[in-house]
């Protein structure tokens, strides 16, 4: 008899959910480096831009902001992640588990 998990690793719909969820995670993962990486390369070639006011007499500068917006947009990913994860990939790693059990 063939343990479960072996029955798992070789079910096609197993290996789809890898496939897709590891795709998802470096895609998402890729664009997350690219703005933190953005981010520092600006506070790097052009530290001014960060320090400039936002209006005026603001208290608040553009660095600020800018370091405000990617932790929202960094929470925001999490976010999406997670709904794929708790929906399709869930689905899938259910599929391939009662395959596998048949």
């Amino acid at each position: 008899m063939v343990p479960i998990h072996e029955k798992i690793l070789a079910d096609p719909r197993f290996q789809q959910l890898v496939a897709r969820r590891n795709r998802f995670a470096i895609t998402l993962s890729i664009i997350v480096l690219a703005v933190y990486v953005s981010f520092v390369a600006i506070a790097v070639f052009n530290p001014a831009l960060f320090s400039m006011r936002l209006f005026g007499t603001s208290a608040w500068c553009v660095g600020l902001v800018g370091g405000f917006c990617i932790q929202a947009f960094a929470f925001v990913m999490t976010g999406i992640y997670t709904a794929r994860a708790n929906g399709q990939f869930d689905r899938l790693a259910r599929e391939a588990i009662r395959g596998a059990a048949i």
